[in-house]
């Protein structure tokens, strides 16, 4: 699997997305995710599809298992290249899913949402009442086994739990990371944030990236120089 950036398009509307994308000429990799989405429709992700670039439809999905497969089919019929499922909807929610999408685009990249990036240890115990005698990177870990024993193929995790999914379910696990910021960046409503060069050492396979690229002041700049960050090159 190869490293990339994924740039998260969090804009309000369709002509403020694309006159984003028109900045450049490199074919990207990007997130589309509720607010774009549910503002613009399948519309945008043909819009984007048509310039050539990859997508990460970042809706997700939760509900029961047969909701969850029949907005998978949904999902599918757009071309998109990386989907997600909340894995607290359990395996019987994640086989199902799984399987319609295969069934569509073998290479899809399914991945399982562990917990937030915006979550800590207090929100956890206190909020979702999960017993405080497990992490939030305990609970991440037990999510990410849930997730590829339920055919995912890799998760979306903060790259601080990277090393430990990777030792117990392999290399070949891909992890996606958001929560990226430079040094000089605010964290905003992240709590578990790292840089590019933390998230390369770390092994993350994807970074997501949002803010840092998409409200410089130079877009282009930014995004070729966290990608060099990330890649190493």
């Amino acid at each position: 699997m190869n490293r990339d950036v994924i740039i998260a398009l969090d804009f309000e509307s369709k002509a403020k997305a694309l006159d984003f994308l028109d900045m450049f000429e490199d074919k990207l990799y990007v997130k589309v995710g509720m607010e774009l989405f549910y503002k613009e429709g399948p519309s945008i992700i043909e819009e984007i599809k048509k310039r050539g670039h990859k997508i990460f439809l970042d809706l997700k999905l939760h509900d029961i298992p047969n909701t969850v497969a029949k907005a998978t089919i949904s999902i599918m019929s757009l071309n998109t290249d990386m989907i997600n499922y909340h894995i607290a909807g359990g395996r019987e929610m994640l086989k199902g899913a799984v399987d319609e999408a295969k069934k569509i685009n073998k290479d899809v990249v399914t991945l399982g949402i562990t917990m937030l990036t915006s979550t800590s240890d207090e929100m956890m115990h206190d909020e979702i009442l999960i017993d405080n005698k497990y992490s939030v990177k305990d609970t991440v870990i037990k999510y990410a086994m849930i997730g590829k024993e339920s055919g995912l193929i890799g998760v979306v995790c903060s790259a601080l739990e990277v090393p430990k999914i990777k030792e117990i379910l392999g290399d070949e696990f891909i992890c996606v990371t958001p929560g990226i910021r430079l040094k000089t960046n605010s964290s905003d409503d992240q709590k578990r944030v790292v840089t590019p060069e933390d998230a390369r050492e770390l092994g993350s396979d994807y970074i997501v990236v949002g803010r840092p690229i998409t409200k410089a002041e130079n877009p282009v700049s930014a995004y070729k120089e966290i990608r060099k960050m990330f890649l190493g090159e």
